[in-house]
């Protein structure tokens, strides 16, 4: 498989398959394709697999795409921003926020991911449930906003406000630390909480994230008397 990510604001990326080749994707994704290729809609790994995806963010159901010849298929993007490329290899699974995944190589998994420590299940940025991706390909995820990368160190730490947090590599730690000051969290307008990450490890923050827009623009819509 080759990929070329191409548009902007809404970019999608152009995958070329070989006949035999296969790709998944959620629901409503796929913006173009050759007629070569053929869809089926199933729920990888059964009932579990199911499940998995649903408290993921993501649908239970995905499609997956067969090409019957050499061709082409692109996959589009659902909000303003860009589009990551991660290559998974065996071992080297990455962790996602709920609802980031686009599509992906036959070859890689996605399964529920449990953030370990309590405090930052129920207070970190990207809640308790993340998305873990693993097996071996290319997974393709949806940035909202731009994209900036950092490299931790073991032990450096990174503090990111709530929803900006794409995904890292694992073996970065997620927590959460407590806005300080009584001032700072009523009127500092960041919340009493933001998101902890410690290396080693690559993380991926995002810009915009969608809910950060959507509370911006309920804020401006008139009240209902």
């Amino acid at each position: 498989m080759q990929y070329e990510i191409v548009g902007t604001p809404f970019p999608a990326v152009v995958c070329t398959l070989q006949r035999g080749e296969k790709m998944k994707t959620e629901r409503g994704s796929m913006v173009w394709m050759d007629p070569c290729m053929k869809m089926e809609t199933g729920s990888e790994g059964g009932i579990g697999g199911f499940f998995a995806r649903t408290f993921a963010g993501e649908g239970g159901f995905q499609n997956t795409y067969t090409a019957e010849a050499d061709g082409i298929i692109a996959f589009g993007s659902s909000f303003p921003g860009q589009i990551l490329p991660i290559q998974i290899q065996p071992g080297q699974s990455f962790i996602a926020q709920k609802m980031a995944f686009l599509a992906s190589e036959d070859g890689v998994q996605m399964d529920i991911h449990f953030n370990q420590k309590l405090g930052g299940g129920f207070f970190g940025g990207e809640g308790f449930i993340m998305q873990r991706l693993s097996g071996q390909g290319v997974a393709f995820l949806e940035c909202d906003g731009s994209l900036v990368k950092y490299e931790l160190a073991p032990g450096q730490s990174m503090i990111v406000d709530t929803g900006n947090v794409l995904g890292f590599t694992e073996g970065v730690d997620l927590d959460i630390q407590k806005v300080q000051g009584v001032k700072n969290v009523l009127f500092g307008g960041e919340g009493l909480f933001n998101t902890r990450l410690t290396g080693p490890g690559t993380i991926y923050l995002q810009t915009m994230p969608l809910a950060t827009v959507a509370d911006v623009i309920a804020a401006h819509l008139p009240k209902n008397d």
